[in-house]
C-alpha cells in the first residue's frame, strides 16, 4: 500500500502485479476502502497489473470538501495518469460501480471494460437509504453502524471472519467521508450515462443482496449501452450464495466470472 499523490490530491493505493495485459482498476463500496479488493489483488496480480484505491476522504487518501461522485471518478482517473496507466479495466462494488459508470462518462478511452458488481443506475429507494445512512452516521459511532450493517450486507454463508473485516473496515470510516459516499451513491441517477456505455460491460449480482437486489442489476444490464452508436456486449451474471459484498463473500466464483468475461473482451487479457 501507498499514498500516491495526484491532480486529485493525496490517494491511497494498492498496486500489485505486473505484465503486458491490461491493467483492472477496483473500485470500493461506501462503507469500505480498498482493502475490500484483496481476494482479487492477490489473483489477478498474478497476472496483470491490479490497483486499488481509496475515494478521498476514505483509508489513505486525504479529505476533500464537498466531493461527490465525479470527482471519486476525476481520482481514479487522476490514479492511472499518477501511475502511467492509459487504459484499464474498471471494476467497481456498489458505489464503485457508481463511480466506474461515471468514469466511462468523463472517460470513456480510459476503459477497456467496465465490471459493475451489486450495483445500479438509479436506486428507487436511494432517497430513503440515503436518509436513513446519514441519520445513523450521526446517531451512532461508525463501529456500531458497521455493526448494525453488517448482517444486511452479507448472504446467509459468510463467515464470523468475514463479518468481523466488514465491521473492523467499516467501523474505520471517517464520518464525513461516509456521508459524502452516501451522497454519492444513493442519489445517483445515471440512467443516461449508463445507455452510453461503449465498452464490454459485465453485470454482477450476488444473489442474497438484499441491498441493491439483482431485478436492480438486471435493470442495469438492460440500459447499458442502448444509445452508443453500437450496442456494446453485455454479460448478466450472479454469484450465488453472496450477498451485497459479492467479491469478499465469493472470490473464487467472483474472479472467475471476471477473469472470463476479460478473456472474451480483452485480446491482451492473457498477456
Amino acid at each position: 500500500m501507498s499514498i500516491v499523490q495526484t491532480s486529485a490530491g493525496l490517494i491511497g493505493v494498492t498496486d500489485t502485479g505486473s505484465g503486458t495485459a491490461s491493467p483492472i482498476l477496483f473500485l470500493h463500496g461506501v462503507g469500505s476502502d480498498k482493502s475490500v479488493w484483496h481476494p482479487q489483488l492477490a489473483h489477478f496480480g498474478r497476472t496483470r497489473r491490479a490497483i486499488a484505491i481509496d475515494y478521498p476522504g476514505y483509508g489513505e487518501s486525504e479529505p476533500r470538501d464537498g466531493a461527490a461522485r465525479d470527482d471519486f471518478a476525476h481520482a481514479a482517473i487522476a490514479v492511472l495518469d499518477a501511475l502511467d496507466v492509459g487504459r484499464a479495466h474498471i471494476c467497481g462494488l456498489s458505489l464503485g460501480g457508481v463511480v466506474a459508470i461515471a468514469m466511462h462518462a468523463l472517460a470513456p478511452e480510459r476503459c477497456a471494460s467496465l465490471v459493475l458488481a451489486d450495483s445500479f443506475a438509479v436506486h428507487p429507494e436511494g432517497q430513503a437509504i440515503h436518509d436513513r445512512s446519514v441519520a445513523a452516521s450521526h446517531a451512532m459511532t461508525m463501529r456500531e453502524l458497521a455493526e448494525a450493517r453488517a448482517p444486511l450486507l452479507l448472504g446467509a454463508a459468510a463467515s464470523d471472519a468475514i463479518k468481523a473485516e466488514v465491521i473492523e473496515t467499516m467501523g474505520a470510516i471517517d464520518p464525513a467521508a461516509y456521508r459524502q459516499g452516501a451522497q454519492a451513491v444513493w442519489l445517483a441517477d445515471q440512467q443516461d450515462r449508463a445507455t452510453s456505455i461503449a465498452v464490454p460491460t459485465l453485470v454482477l449480482a450476488g444473489d442474497e443482496d438484499r441491498i441493491t437486489p439483482p431485478s436492480l442489476s438486471q435493470a442495469l444490464a438492460g440500459l447499458v449501452g442502448i444509445k452508443a452508436g453500437r450496442r456494446p456486449a453485455v454479460t448478466l451474471a450472479t454469484i450465488a450464495g453472496a450477498g451485497h459484498l459479492a467479491n469478499l463473500e465469493q472470490p473464487a466464483a467472483f474472479n472467475a466470472a471476471v477473469e472470463e468475461f476479460i478473456a472474451s473482451s480483452d485480446p491482451k487479457a492473457k498477456g
